[in-house]
């Protein structure tokens, strides 16, 4: 491949509902430009982005790919992104450093849910979008329709610039608008525009005139004289205006007859940003704390950041990243300030899906990879050590559904715990932990897709098999009354006894989890075996009455006893304690806590009912409601562990997969008393 300058570069992420064609447009893209002989499928699982055994599999992208194409002296780095919504971290990740977008829609089904989602996070970071149209030559599309869907779902901002050439149902070509010129047929040979849509065709081109001259007073005043703007000022208007996100062309083409390809990467050279016309990079020295920012050009020292990770069982880890300034030349190692390190560098080249393609330089603005750099990973800045910069990492979505998962043989046990940390390298989305109070081994994800992603990733990677269970809810148990009892240990059996004897109340404690105080007078109790009493109570609260569970929220205090000045020691007072607890609980109320979450739940407004009623039926109450704009309201709910475990399924269900949802712990709170011999017998049972 050979050398591109920065102006030279566009990095464009590939968005779109699940099944949308984002794989194909990319494998068409590049047939066209000649980087491969033969496209593939992927039906046929022979794609260069989706190479992954999972995803081959599944039939859907589950990864970013990074697919560079050559066109015209440019190079598009393209990231193909996963559709489903549950690898939102990757996509979270790839918008970090890619600044440019195409919007794939299918023509048969126009805004779906996923769209309408990619949608709205590109217009929270004001990203260049071009939306595409794919798919126009399966039967009864109506593109009119399709276009009135995305003008409604999305404004009047987005134009077409082209109009499709449909005769009796069947799609001919496109009309482009800004050129003036249709292409029709399958090999889209260029001729006039039809009769039919010339009077059509003029009335966009005039508004876009118009569009062009506000983005200049020098053109504005040449426009208003009637002189005729040049290609190269419409062109550049344009631009301006799409930069600044004042529009968003509408496309139209379909990735596996190639159709409108070359439109496409036309319009991408020409309208969507270079790194250069970007606004400096903005991070921190970690040493002074003072703002750094850095513009993409070669002559600055070099820095970049790491965007993704992921482990080859052949090459090791291989590190994606974005040059932010200067340029790979002459580079063996680089600072990671995140850690303070100096890591070695192996080899900086591009990928082309799972291919390596070998580079000379990548100049500032480009997007590579770095290979046996094993100490780098993503969310890492890399730079030059004698001008350090500090990029922010980008914020990770937490889980929101967890499973319980145990290795199938002996074998495979000893290897989960390397497998999940490889594998976490590559997705810091989700989350491994284990909880020693179920014995369960617990991984987070953001839905059962990502996290069966992981588990088949084992599998096919590390060879590790593993059967699933759902999460075990984490309870406390507590007292709900005021109550004395006296522990008194005796033990007689020859040689020296055993004696403790203490009077100790216990009392609910609403901030703590526990509190030992002694309110011993006259030497009843002498103060040297106080520690003993306080250690006995710990380790007798680790396991309640009732179920087992960590007694918490308990104030002990220890009021009177007696001891023997021979036969008492520690030993006697810890057991001493644990029997006093254990008479008091006759006294005390003691009962069970589960973990109360709080669910912030984002729906369409037209989904607001569904979700109010659903919430009470989870023994749940609603806190607070707020629109959040874009027709869509945050429901802020507190609702026990126990009703949300697999939330994130019911909640695709009540809202076509529209709705999303944060979870936090808060406190604990008292299980309603037809419930506790439930969780007793399960966790009796267990």
């Amino acid at each position: 491949m050979k050398e591109y300058l920065t102006k030279q570069i566009r990095n464009v992420a590939i968005l779109g509902h699940l099944g949308s064609g984002k794989t194909s447009l990319v494998e068409a893209m590049l047939y066209i430009s000649k980087a491969i002989n033969k496209k593939g499928e992927v039906e046929k699982k022979n794609t260069v982005s989706d190479y992954l055994v999972e995803e081959q599999n599944r039939q859907t992208s589950l990864s970013t790919s990074l697919i560079p194409v050559e066109w015209n002296d440019y190079k598009i780095n393209f990231l193909d992104t996963p559709g489903s919504e549950e690898f939102v971290g990757e996509i979270d990740q790839d918008l970090a450093v890619v600044k440019g977008s195409v919007v794939l829609l299918d023509a048969q089904k126009g805004v779906e849910v996923g769209t309408e989602r990619v949608w709205e996070e590109l217009r929270n970071r004001h990203t260049p979008s071009v939306l595409f149209i794919n798919k126009v030559d399966k039967e009864n599309v109506k593109f009119d329709k399709v276009i009135a869907n995305i003008s409604e779902k999305f404004g009047p901002r987005v134009v077409p610039f082209v109009i499709p050439v449909v005769k009796n149902n069947e799609y001919q070509g496109y009309a482009d608008i800004i050129r003036k010129k249709a292409y029709l047929g399958e090999d889209e040979h260029e001729t006039e525009i039809p009769a039919e849509l010339s009077a059509r065709a003029n009335e966009y081109y005039d508004k876009f005139l118009e569009i062009v001259a506000s983005q200049d007073e020098e053109v504005m005043e040449r426009y208003f004289l009637g002189e005729t703007l040049t290609d190269e000022e419409i062109i550049g208007g344009l631009r301006s205006a799409l930069l600044n996100c004042d529009i968003f062309p509408i496309l139209v083409g379909s990735a596996t007859k190639n159709l409108g390809l070359k439109g496409l990467l036309e319009d991408i050279c020409n309208y969507l940003p270079s790194p250069a016309d970007l606004k400096p990079a903005n991070g921190i020295n970690p040493k002074t704390k003072e703002e750094v920012l850095k513009v993409s050009k070669d002559e600055d020292s070099f820095s970049g950041y790491v965007f993704k990770t992921i482990v080859d069982p052949f090459l090791g880890t291989i590190n994606f990243f974005k040059v932010y300034s200067g340029t790979t030349k002459g580079l063996t190692e680089v600072y990671v300030p995140n850690r303070d390190q100096v890591v070695k560098v192996g080899m900086v080249s591009m990928m082309m899906g799972k291919n390596q393609i070998a580079i000379d330089v990548l100049h500032a603005g480009d997007i590579g990879v770095l290979t046996k750099s094993g100490d780098i990973k993503t969310g890492d800045t890399i730079c030059d050590k004698k001008d350090v910069v500090l990029y922010p990492v980008v914020e990770m979505p937490t889980p929101v559904i967890y499973v319980a998962i145990q290795a199938k043989t002996k074998q495979d046990e000893d290897k989960i715990s390397s497998a999940l940390q490889k594998l976490n390298l590559e997705d810091p989305t989700f989350e491994v932990k284990r909880n020693p109070e179920t014995a369960q081994l617990l991984i987070g994800g953001q839905g059962m897709t990502h996290i069966g992603y992981i588990l088949e990733k084992m599998k096919n990677m590390f060879k590790v098999d593993v059967s699933t269970a759902d999460q075990k809810i984490v309870y406390r148990e507590t007292i709900r009354k005021i109550g004395s009892a006296q522990g008194r240990h005796k033990k007689q059996s020859g040689g020296a006894g055993q004696f403790g004897d203490v009077w100790i109340r216990f009392e609910p404690l609403a901030d703590k989890d526990f509190e030992f105080t002694s309110e011993v007078v006259g030497g009843a109790v002498p103060k040297n075996f106080f520690p003993a009493v306080e250690k006995g109570l710990i380790d007798t609260l680790e396991h309640g009455p009732i179920a087992g569970f960590p007694v918490i929220g308990v104030r002990a205090v220890l009021y009177d006893g007696s001891y023997h000045p021979v036969d008492s020691n520690e030993i006697s007072f810890k057991i001493a304690a644990s029997l006093a607890f254990k008479e008091a609980c006759k006294v005390i109320k003691p009962t069970i806590l589960e973990p109360i979450m709080e669910v912030v739940i984002t729906v369409k407004d037209e989904y607001v009912g569904d979700i109010m009623s659903d919430i009470p039926q989870r023994r749940g109450s609603v806190v607070g409601m707020e629109p959040v704009g874009n027709g869509k309201t945050a429901i802020t709910a507190q609702i026990p562990e126990a009703e949300i475990i697999k939330y994130s399924i019911d909640l695709k269900a009540m809202t076509q997969g529209s709705g999303y949802f944060t979870r936090k712990f808060i406190r604990y709170e008292d299980v309603p008393a037809n419930l506790v011999p439930k969780i007793v017998a399960e966790y009796k049972k267990d």
